[in-house]
């Protein structure tokens, strides 16, 4: 199982960047996908999700109107598009996919990909 996720990198204040997460090993269209971020000093917090089909999305109140995930069930990708990025939005962002199942959950995480917002 592997969730890589790609895209990265340094923008300026107000600039935009897409990131990717690409899926293998598992039925990826039977799976709940999350983008969470970790920034410095602080918890790792919920971005946004997805759901199976492609509906069913939620953001993060910080990122409500500005970042829009997405998904590719045939490419087992999942997308999170950043625009208007702020300083705050500095971060490790990670790709999360998750199954119910009768025995609990499955989990998956990627390893995650740093964003950089500065000037």
């Amino acid at each position: 199982v592997q969730l890589v996720e790609s895209g990265g990198g340094l923008v300026q204040p107000g600039g935009s960047l897409r990131l990717s997460c690409l899926a293998s090993g598992f039925t990826f269209s039977s799976y709940a996908m999350r983008w969470y971020r970790q920034g410095p000093g602080s918890e790792r917090e919920l971005v946004a999700g997805i759901g199976r089909g492609g509906g069913g999305t939620n953001y993060g109140d910080s990122v409500k109107g500005r970042f829009t995930i997405s998904r590719d069930n045939v490419k087992n990708t999942v997308y999170l598009q950043m625009n208007n990025l702020k300083a705050e939005d500095t971060a490790v962002y990670y790709c999360n996919a998750q199954m119910s199942t009768i025995t609990g959950w499955n989990t998956y995480w990627g390893q995650g990909t740093q964003v950089t917002v500065s000037s």
